[in-house]
């Protein structure tokens, strides 16, 4: 945990996500008979860094209708943000994002998450370092799996030499992170922490991938 985030930690309350339905909502977009807006509805998760930056990034996209701050890619249960900041707890920040496949495809978030942070940077992103912030793109399926790992191969060649450092895993099991960390970068943007580095790091995505901004986060 950098110096920047605890500062601007030390007075909010932890209180789990859970309890405020994120797990029902994950639950409930699993089961089609519920919702039939949630029949098209898939969830795709990364780890790229800090997830105040990288919800942002993705909650800019079209055809993106949800992002969820959480922990993913460790070894513990209910994991928080304390225990993960230890490095303890193999998990690392991750959010969970549920996109409309006929929108935006699982390539072009995969595309996203290689062209919104340095791929090539073990166990951190410029300025938080440790196990917690390294970068992971999961799959659900062999598909997904194969996607990324060509979008890696494709890189490896024509851009970072061999040098990506990425994990490829399977997701197992996605932990929402606690309430006051969701959508932390659009209500805190007086926050030093947003202000000096997330805020920068989502103007370069925007400045990237244009055509991708919905209608307003241009």
């Amino acid at each position: 945990m950098t110096i920047f985030k605890k500062v601007t930690l030390v007075a909010v309350s932890f209180v789990i996500a859970s309890l405020y339905g994120f797990n029902s909502k994950e639950e409930s977009s699993n089961n089609s008979s519920t919702d039939i807006s949630l029949k098209e509805t898939k969830v795709a998760y990364f780890a790229s860094g800090c997830f105040w930056c990288i919800e942002g990034i993705y909650e800019s996209i079209v055809g993106v209708e949800d992002v969820i701050s959480g922990y993913a890619g460790g070894h513990t249960k209910n994991p928080t943000y304390e225990s993960v900041g230890t490095g303890r707890t193999g998990h690392a920040e991750t959010i969970a994002v549920y996109y409309n496949p006929k929108r935006v495809s699982f390539q072009t978030l995969v595309d996203v998450f290689f062209g919104s942070h340095n791929p090539t940077t073990k166990n951190g992103q410029y300025p938080d370092y440790g196990t917690q912030y390294r970068s992971i793109a999961f799959y659900n399926t062999l598909l997904e799996k194969q996607i990324i790992e060509n979008t890696i191969k494709k890189l490896n060649k024509e851009v970072y030499h061999g040098k990506i450092v990425t994990e490829v895993k399977k997701i197992k099991k996605f932990y929402p992170a606690e309430e006051y960390h969701q959508n932390y970068e659009r209500l805190h943007p007086e926050n030093p922490y947003v202000q000096k580095i997330s805020i920068p790091r989502i103007n370069r995505f925007k400045h990237k991938f244009p055509e991708l901004l919905k209608k307003g986060k241009e």
